[in-house]
């Protein structure tokens, strides 16, 4: 399962960081929507996540939690091959297609449907991992602790994943030099390192879980939508997902839009926010004591301070501290959201995934946002803000249980 958390991470942020160099090799560099068109790429991401949860949630049901995990990794690999046709159909093939007197490359837009179809393979692959960790009881760890475990996880993924595009997949060439053929190597090798994984996975055992899901033959006798702290925590999960990818993949496009030394580090700033909440991650998989409330209304604060601060000093790299507190709110939510919900749990895990979509939606608003301020990034940080005034309310108030 850590194994699993550690893919979706890698690959999550992975396509993040595909912006800049999708932005050099087949964007117009003077082209007025070609922020919120790079942006669509977190979007394609993420709108699986609403658009897969039933199917995954099913098949979690029907073939449970290895077979699943199974076909989510080759969906994954599906993915990647639409990349990989992606950029030969652009060096082959250079057909454009005009949108508001911009001519983009038809080979940018069926990499957002390979972007699309990995994002399905994360939300299936959520949709195990959330649940499995969620009430699989190991020793005398608490359920948010477990679930921090899998997000420290998760977060090494993510943390080096900007130094997997720089250094590894790209061979230190800047990303703003970036050419189309140098995607197609690497991206051949993380197809056969995928079949791999997805061969190991398919001979292991996962035991099942009884008592959190409905007994066959066994009617819900209501809509899981009618517990008012898990309606709530779905739009917790969406403002929270959004606002950690609007930072972790936007503070490059920020700092490359502030030039100088700020553009030279941008990568690295990457590294560091995603580093940082890595780090809290770990550090909150020792905590028992404090309770998810209150560590989701810490985390908010500390956040909302340091993105006023970024502002103020219109320095990007304190936007990377922002990480730090962020750590703790995915599994603090999640903990929170499906909180005494028995038999309804393994719905809700899946449904819960659903507010995953906030990683694609509110990046995107900030790309547009970015946009119509004539390529300026300054001002878009007021909607990070606002997500994380929301979730400091659901630490406050909207996590309690209602009859």
């Amino acid at each position: 399962m850590l194994i699993l958390y550690f893919i979706v991470g890698l690959f999550t942020v992975i396509n993040q960081q595909f912006q800049i160099p999708l932005q050099t090799a087949m964007l117009l560099h003077d082209g007025n929507i070609t922020n919120a068109l790079v942006t669509m790429l977190n979007f394609s991401w993420f709108l699986a996540y609403p658009l897969s949860e039933g199917f995954g949630t099913r098949w979690l049901e029907k073939y449970g939690y290895r077979k699943t995990s199974f076909l989510a990794l080759l969906i994954l690999v599906v993915g990647l091959a639409i990349y990989e046709a992606a950029v030969l159909f652009h060096i082959y093939t250079p057909v454009q297609v005009s949108i508001v007197g911009n001519e983009i490359s038809l080979g940018f837009f069926i990499f957002l449907i390979g972007s699309f179809v990995i994002g399905m393979s994360a939300t299936v692959l959520q949709v195990v991992l959330n649940l499995y960790l969620a009430v699989c009881q190991i020793g005398n760890t608490t359920a948010l602790q477990r679930q921090m475990i899998g997000g420290t996880s998760n977060s090494i993924g993510m943390a080096i994943a900007p130094l997997v595009i720089s250094y590894l997949i790209f061979r230190g060439t800047p990303l703003h030099d970036i050419t189309t053929k140098q995607f197609i190597l690497p991206l051949l090798i993380l197809i056969l390192l995928m079949l791999i994984v997805a061969i190991f996975v398919s001979k292991i055992q996962m035991p099942t879980i009884d008592n959190i899901r409905q007994a066959p033959g066994e009617t819900l006798e209501k809509s899981v939508w009618s517990f008012r702290h898990f309606k709530l925590g779905v739009w917790g999960i969406f403002f929270y997902v959004g606002i950690e990818v609007a930072v972790g993949a936007n503070v490059n496009m920020y700092a490359s839009e502030l030039g100088g030394s700020f553009a030279v580090n941008a990568t690295h700033m990457a590294a560091l926010y995603w580093g940082l909440l890595l780090l809290g991650r770990f550090l909150g998989s020792f905590i028992k004591r404090v309770s998810s409330e209150k560590q989701l209304v810490v985390a908010s604060i500390g956040a909302i301070v340091l993105l006023v601060l970024a502002m103020l000093a219109a320095n990007p790299w304190i936007l990377t501290g922002v990480g730090f507190f962020h750590s703790v709110m995915w599994p603090a939510i999640f903990t929170l959201a499906t909180d005494k919900l028995g038999k309804y749990t393994t719905k809700a895990s899946g449904v819960l995934t659903m507010g995953v979509i906030g990683g694609g939606i509110i990046p995107f608003l900030q790309g547009i946002f970015a946009d119509l301020m004539g390529g300026n990034w300054y001002w878009t940080w007021v909607l990070v803000i606002a997500g994380e005034v929301y979730i400091l309310y659901y630490g406050l108030k909207g996590y309690r249980l209602r009859n």
